[in-house]
């Protein structure tokens, strides 16, 4: 009898595991995979961006808060989640930068913060991690500092001679980074809008990519998940403090997202076991070798 499959995705902040690959997860989940969301942060210095919810009882208690959604969240999604403890650095703005507060998650030493992951990993034993590229996705420095700590811990949960008091090796097979946006997406999405009779939110988004790189050619992963999708957005909506439900991310009309790109995408890492690109299965490659684990 096959091992059981298990997936593991490493986020920044409460709400990252609804925005970026949630639809992945959700189809996993859906076929019996056991999934793990890691919370690094409690998002306590996150934003309120929903206007309705921008109000002092709501910035008093902001930790508890975002702790609530996240639950609300997990159950949506069908995960288990689990929070490795750092606090929230959140994101500077201002020319020049202010300092990060002190003892924030991005501030930590690589290899002191990348511990409780490695645990997290020996005990869970995935054989697949996701987490963010070395841009974080976008600049945060709480998403940067995320990236460090799983390639850390990917390339250490297996070396028995590293972090051995933290329980018995683990070598997980793939690492993937999501690549939540590329210039292919915002396009079909941009031209499927203005197909449709509808005003395009992305004009602005397409404008300013001309001195971007995009991301698309890194993508060696696509997994059709379309039908996920409204679990996707009803996970983000759980987190209401930082989703505006009446805002950006829900103009475009469900059928037409599922028409236009029915995938996420990600960029394969690290792979311990031969699984030919492009690929459309986080466990390509896995499936085969899992039952001899």
């Amino acid at each position: 009898m096959a091992e059981q499959l298990r997936l593991m995705a490493v986020h920044a902040h409460p709400d990252d595991e609804s925005s970026k690959g949630a639809a992945t997860t959700a189809k996993y989940v859906a076929q019996g995979v056991d999934v793990l969301v890691v919370t690094c942060t409690g998002g306590e210095r996150g934003s309120v961006l929903n206007p309705k919810l921008d109000r002092p009882d709501v910035w008093a208690n902001i930790g508890e808060i975002r702790r609530a959604e996240m639950d609300a969240a997990r159950a949506i999604l069908g995960v288990d989640q689990a929070w490795l403890g750092f606090v929230d650095s959140g994101l500077p703005e201002g020319d020049p930068l202010p300092p990060l507060p002190e003892g924030c998650f991005a501030l930590q030493d690589v290899e002191v913060a990348a511990g409780p992951l490695v645990r997290l990993m020996r005990e869970f034993r995935p054989h697949v991690v996701t987490t963010y590229d070395e841009e974080g996705g976008y600049p945060h420095p709480d998403h940067i500092m995320c990236h460090k700590v799983s390639v850390a811990a990917f390339e250490a949960a297996g070396d028995p001679e590293r972090y051995p008091e933290l329980g018995a090796p683990w070598q997980p097979l793939k690492l993937y980074y999501d690549i939540g946006f590329s210039k292919g997406k915002i396009m079909a999405l941009h031209e499927g809008m203005l197909a449709a009779g509808l005003e395009s939110p992305y004009e602005e988004w397409l404008k300013r990519w001309e001195d971007r790189p995009d991301k698309g050619p890194r993508i060696t992963t696509r997994v059709e998940c379309a039908e996920y999708f409204p679990v996707r957005d009803d996970a983000l909506r759980a987190h209401a403090t930082q989703v505006d439900p009446d805002g950006f991310w829900f103009h475009v009309p469900m059928e037409l997202q599922q028409r236009a790109w029915p995938t996420e995408d990600y960029e394969l890492a690290r792979s311990m076991v031969d699984s030919p690109l492009p690929e459309s299965d986080l466990f390509a490659g896995v499936r085969e070798t899992a039952h001899a684990r």
